[in-house]
């Protein structure tokens, strides 16, 4: 039947199913379903779905769960959640190294005197190298021979006090992250010179 439907039978093979299907009502009866559904299918061709068909059955779809679009979206950007993580754990670092980091300390070099939270450079005595004061001030009095670094401090430089380098304050955040990269830059370049 599929085969005569389809325009492949022989004349022979055409006569035989003709002959059969005058005397079979069981066959007659599947051919003539056969024969309409053809026919549907090659009407359907000519039917054309409305302008708005797609999105009015898109909205008649149920809503999707918002759990699932978050993780749809986790899933399709993978490199922007692994870059946010990364940036909220080295703030809640610095934030952490920040919170630590107010202890009053300050470098220990010969010459100097600490008075509460203040490191003294006496008149007539010379500091060779660098001095850095956290949590605390400095008062110069003599000469440091290299750079003077207060963090969350005040320097306070008598009329003879002299610093060969650099001085520098930092009292905020931003300013304060920027010495701790300058200082870890700094320890690379010397690891790596060492080798």
């Amino acid at each position: 039947m599929h085969q005569y439907l389809d325009g492949d039978l022989s004349r022979e093979d055409e006569q035989t199913l003709k002959v059969h299907l005058q005397t079979c009502p069981a066959c007659q009866t599947y051919f003539q379903e056969l024969v309409q559904t053809e026919a549907i299918v090659k009407s359907a061709s000519l039917i054309v779905a409305p302008n708005n068909f797609t999105n009015q059955v898109m909205a008649r779809l149920p809503r999707e769960k918002s759990r699932i679009g978050i993780q749809r979206w986790f899933r399709n950007h993978p490199m922007l959640i692994a870059v946010s993580l990364f940036l909220v754990l080295m703030a809640g670092s610095m934030v952490n190294m920040w919170n630590d980091d107010q202890r009053f300390s300050y470098t220990k070099q010969p010459n100097l005197i600490v008075e509460n939270d203040t490191v003294i450079v006496p008149q007539g005595e010379v500091v060779t190298g660098d001095v850095t004061v956290k949590n605390g001030n400095i008062k110069i009095e003599g000469k440091v021979d290299g750079n003077v670094t207060v963090i969350n401090g005040e320097k306070y430089l008598a009329s003879a006090g002299a610093v060969t380098g650099d001085v520098k304050e930092i009292d905020k955040m931003f300013e304060w992250i920027w010495y701790k990269m300058k200082e870890s830059g700094k320890l690379v370049v010397d690891f790596i010179g060492k080798e």
